[in-house]
């Protein structure tokens, strides 16, 4: 009998070990709300035989940029899109230097998208106007140059060392996801986080990044678009004065334009809002990810894998 023990014993420890080679995606939060950044960790052991020569991912249709962190670890940051419920998949696929791939896997529970808070605001008519055609088309067009600016973000690594700041330091007169109410009608969803400020008061860049669009909207005013790499895009609305240039490098904390009311708004504020690639999220889940976490470093050959 005991010959026949021992080799089963040894068929257990074997299981064992292989199935603490799997890689293994984790989240935080567990449980996103409507617009989350969250942060995506990836463990997976080395092998000295077999080593990982990229890391690609997705997740809500866009790609992940997986960055070495330690020995088998890798970190990404994705976005929940406004209107996801349900479930919601992220994936990471491993490619190791045989050919060989392996995916690992991390699946939301999001919660039924409440309806929004709503904020009552008594506005003039021309508020609440039907606009006309050319009207809805130019906005649409600014739209899709907002889109196109969240893609292109994909197109470098990181550009930040230090976690993000908020623009400014004032109060916050209107959260991310709130209902506008215009005279009793509830007509839209905020995307963005308002900061009080008098015309002429300073707006500050919330990172490190490339001012990808400087110019006028029609809804958002005079507004800048920073192009932060790793898919993140910041984006700062109805300035009195802008103070860079597209193409300009800005740094963490750097003046770049002054509080105003330009655009369709019914008093001077900031308006703060961000993507991950095309998808919307909330500016200030950028201010969780720490310093260090998800940023700038020494050049990994899976820092940008797509």
């Amino acid at each position: 009998m005991k010959s026949l023990t021992a080799p089963i014993v040894l068929a257990c420890l074997f299981s064992s070990t292989v199935t603490a080679q799997t890689a293994r995606l984790t989240a935080a939060p567990a449980r996103p709300a409507p617009g989350a950044v969250v942060r995506l960790t990836l463990t997976t052991p080395a092998s000295r035989t077999d080593s990982i020569v990229a890391v690609r991912g997705a997740m809500a249709g866009e790609p992940l940029h997986f960055m070495r962190s330690t020995a088998g670890a890798w970190h990404a940051i994705g976005g929940v899109p406004v209107d996801a419920e349900g479930s919601l998949l992220a994936n990471a696929v491993i490619e190791r230097a045989s050919g060989k791939t392996e995916t690992a896997r991390v699946r939301f529970t999001l919660p039924k998208v409440p309806p929004p808070v709503a904020q009552p605001l008594a506005v003039d008519s021309s508020f609440t106007k039907p606009l006309d055609a050319a009207t809805i088309a130019r906005i649409d067009s600014e739209n899709a140059r907002a889109r196109e600016i969240g893609r292109r973000a994909h197109d470098s690594p990181p550009m930040w060392t230090a976690s993000f700041l908020k623009p400014r330091t004032s109060v916050v007169t209107s959260e991310f996801g709130s209902g506008r109410l215009f005279n009793g009608a509830l007509t839209t969803r905020h995307l963005g986080v308002d900061f009080r400020g008098a015309v002429g008061e300073s707006v500050r860049a919330s990172n490190r990044g490339v001012v990808a669009l400087v110019d006028n909207f029609f809804l958002a005013g005079n507004v800048v678009y920073i192009d932060h790499g790793g898919g993140v895009v910041t984006s700062y609305f109805h300035l009195s004065k802008t103070l860079v240039a597209a193409g300009d490098t800005v740094k963490r904390g750097q003046e770049i334009g002054l509080v105003g009311q330009t655009g369709r708004v019914t008093g001077p504020h900031l308006h703060w809002a961000a993507r991950y690639g095309a998808t919307t999220v909330n500016p200030l889940d950028l201010l969780a990810v720490p310093s260090g976490w998800y940023a700038s470093k020494a050049p990994s050959r899976t820092s940008a894998a797509r």
